[in-house]
């Protein structure tokens, strides 16, 4: 995966604390959208999973997840893609 955007970048173009975007695309095998969700959710300590939705490709062997939870400062964003980037099966994060 490419570099991360700078904390700098991520403070100017949106507000923290506030709802940020993270779109994942994986492998479907080992149960890649619940490992990426749970990742997210433990990555920020929220006691529940975050707002996503799933959409598997057509044939059937990737899966687009869509997270939207609400994140208190840009250094918190900048580790949910270091931890959701390491994943196993995991093609792009965006």
């Amino acid at each position: 995966m490419g570099e991360l955007p700078s904390i700098e970048l991520l403070e100017d173009t949106h507000h923290f604390p506030g709802p940020y975007m993270f779109k994942v695309i994986g492998r479907v095998e080992n149960g890649f959208a619940a490992r990426v969700v749970a990742a997210v959710r433990d990555e920020l300590q929220h006691a529940q999973d975050p707002p996503h939705r799933m959409m598997h490709a057509a044939g059937g062997r990737h899966v687009s997840v869509t997270l939207v939870p609400t994140v208190q400062t840009a250094t918190q964003v900048l580790a949910v893609y270091r931890r959701v980037r390491n994943m196993a099966g995991l093609v792009l994060m965006l």
